[in-house]
């Protein structure tokens, strides 16, 4: 642990930035967005009405109350999770840091956006509850040298008090990046590709789990986890993403 003083140098010698731009910011302390005023202006945060599914912001009657409970995406796609948060949308500022940690090498920002997470995610969290990430498969992760939603999960489930398993969940199959592909293509390219690992299913046995991804668009991806999961026999399953696509952004 650092002393005041010790905090007070380092602060002189490296002074807060914006996790964006890398503008200068004035609050660096606990609870800090980290993010310049400009940046904060392009950043959607979800923190009024949400979809209870997948965490996309809903209209309210402007008290914080969604005029419903589930996003136009999630009443008409079968959903096999049962509740969902997003700290984000997905644009602006938002897709540039959740890019920047993905295929950047920034994990300095997996930290902070681990702490926008965990405060969307609250609400969602269960006794005994497992915390897991959408795992890469191996080709992939020896390309990119580390899973961006383990980086985040890992953190998440310290500031949960909850154990994290990174490893609950294994890639049966490489499958092709899902950019630029339609719905349908989506949920074929992930289809039957996950499963829990072997070592990983006595324990996961009706057990609540939360699973965590960066970005969540279609669900295709989500929908292959939770299916898995479930499949073997866990409890229900929550979805915690970094940011949430949603077409009017």
């Amino acid at each position: 642990m650092l002393s005041g003083a010790m905090k007070a140098a380092l602060l002189l010698l490296y002074p807060p930035q914006c996790l964006s731009c890398g503008a200068g910011v004035a609050d660096s302390g606990p609870g800090a967005i980290h993010l310049c005023p400009d940046c904060w202006k392009e950043a959607a945060f979800i923190t009024g009405a949400c979809c209870d599914c997948c965490g996309a912001p809903l209209p309210d009657d402007g008290t914080g109350r969604a005029e419903v409970l589930v996003c136009d995406d999630c009443l008409v796609a079968v959903r096999p999770w049962s509740r969902g948060r997003a700290a984000m949308v997905y644009g602006g500022t938002g897709r540039k840091l959740i890019l920047a940690l993905k295929h950047g090498d920034r994990l300095d920002l997996a930290p902070p956006m681990a702490a926008w997470l965990a405060r969307a995610v609250a609400p969602l969290v269960q006794p005994d509850m497992i915390v897991a990430p959408v795992p890469l498969h191996l080709r992939r992760l020896m390309r990119r040298k580390y899973n961006q939603a383990a980086q985040v999960s890992g953190r998440l489930a310290r500031l949960l008090d909850l154990p994290h398993q990174a490893d609950l969940l294994t890639r049966l199959r490489h499958t092709p990046a899902q950019d630029h592909r339609g719905a349908h293509d989506r949920f074929a390219n992930q289809d039957g590709a996950l499963a829990v690992s072997r070592r990983r299913q006595v324990g996961v046995q009706g057990r609540p789990v939360l699973l965590v991804d960066d970005v969540m668009a279609s669900g295709a991806t989500i929908t292959a986890a939770a299916t898995a999961l479930l499949a073997a026999g866990s409890g229900p399953v929550s979805v915690a993403v970094l940011a949430r696509a949603v077409k009017d952004h």
